[in-house]
C-alpha cells in the first residue's frame, strides 16, 4: 500500500520513507510542555499560573481537557489538508502524539467511553469522514477504550467556527447537538475533537452530555492556541 499510495509527512506534505513524519519536521512542531492551564491544558506564560486567561474568567462545563501539539501556523496547514484534501494518513501521527503527551492524564481521568464531536450530515458527506472519528478510533484501539459515534449527533448546521468571535460562536452552537437516547450510561466521557481555541464546541457537547445523565466530561484535541 506504501508503494501504491506512499504516506505523507503531516508538516510538509511531503513522501515520508518511514515512519509517520520526517524527522526534520518533528523539530518544527511544537509539543505541549508544563507549565500548562490545569483546566484546558493551554500553554501558560507564566509558570506560578494555574490557569489560563480564558478559564480564569469563564465557567466551562467539562472537567478538563488536553492537547497534544501547539496551534502555530504549521498545524493549521497541516490539519487543514487533513480535514479537506482528505489526508486520512496525517491521523497515525496525531494519535502518536496525543498518547506520548496525554495518555497518562486520560488514565488518570478513568474515562469510560470515546466520543468524537459529530459533524452534520451534510458536512460529514461532503468530505467524506470525521476527522474526529478517525483520531477517536485510534485512541480507543490503543487504550482500550470504547468508542461511540452515534451516541452524539450534531442535529443543526452550523457556520465555520474560526469566522467568529467567542459570543458568536456559543450562539452559533446553541441547540446544535443533541444525544441519541434519552440517558447516557457511561459516567465519563472523553470527548475528541481536532482543534481547542475558545472551548465553545466542547462545552455545547458537554452540557447536552451531562443534562443526559453523563457525571463527567473530559477532552482530548490535536491542538490548541494560545490566545483567548
Amino acid at each position: 500500500m506504501d508503494l501504491i499510495y506512499p504516506r505523507r509527512c503531516p508538516v510538509c506534505d511531503g513522501i515520508v520513507g518511514g515512519g509517520l513524519i520526517c524527522e526534520p519536521c518533528r523539530l518544527r512542531l511544537h509539543p505541549l510542555l508544563e507549565p500548562l492551564c490545569k483546566k484546558c491544558g493551554k500553554p501558560l506564560s507564566l509558570k506560578e499560573a494555574e490557569y489560563c486567561p480564558d478559564c480564569s474568567r469563564k465557567r466551562h462545563l467539562y472537567t478538563r481537557g488536553r492537547a497534544a501539539l501547539e496551534y502555530d501556523s504549521l498545524m493549521r496547514e497541516s490539519i487543514g489538508r487533513f480535514k479537506y484534501k482528505n489526508r486520512r494518513e496525517y491521523a497515525d501521527f496525531y494519535v502518536q502524539e496525543l498518547l506520548r503527551t496525554c495518555k497518562e492524564a486520560v488514565k488518570s481521568w478513568g474515562v469510560d467511553l470515546l466520543v468524537p464531536v459529530p459533524l452534520h450530515k451534510s458536512r460529514r458527506k461532503l468530505r467524506g469522514f470525521n476527522q474526529a472519528e478517525l483520531i477517536a478510533r485510534g485512541l480507543g484501539r490503543e487504550l482500550g477504550l470504547p468508542v461511540s459515534s452515534e451516541l452524539l449527533l450534531r442535529t443543526r448546521k452550523t457556520v465555520a467556527q474560526k469566522e467568529l468571535n467567542d459570543q458568536e460562536r456559543r450562539a452559533n452552537l446553541k441547540n446544535a447537538f443533541q444525544v441519541a437516547k434519552n440517558k447516557v450510561s457511561p459516567k465519563k466521557i472523553l470527548l475528541i475533537d481536532d482543534i481547542y481555541t475558545t472551548g465553545s464546541t466542547i462545552d455545547a457537547a458537554a452540557a447536552v452530555l451531562l443534562d443526559h445523565g453523563a457525571e463527567k466530561v473530559y477532552f482530548l484535541s490535536i491542538s490548541i492556541g494560545r490566545g483567548y
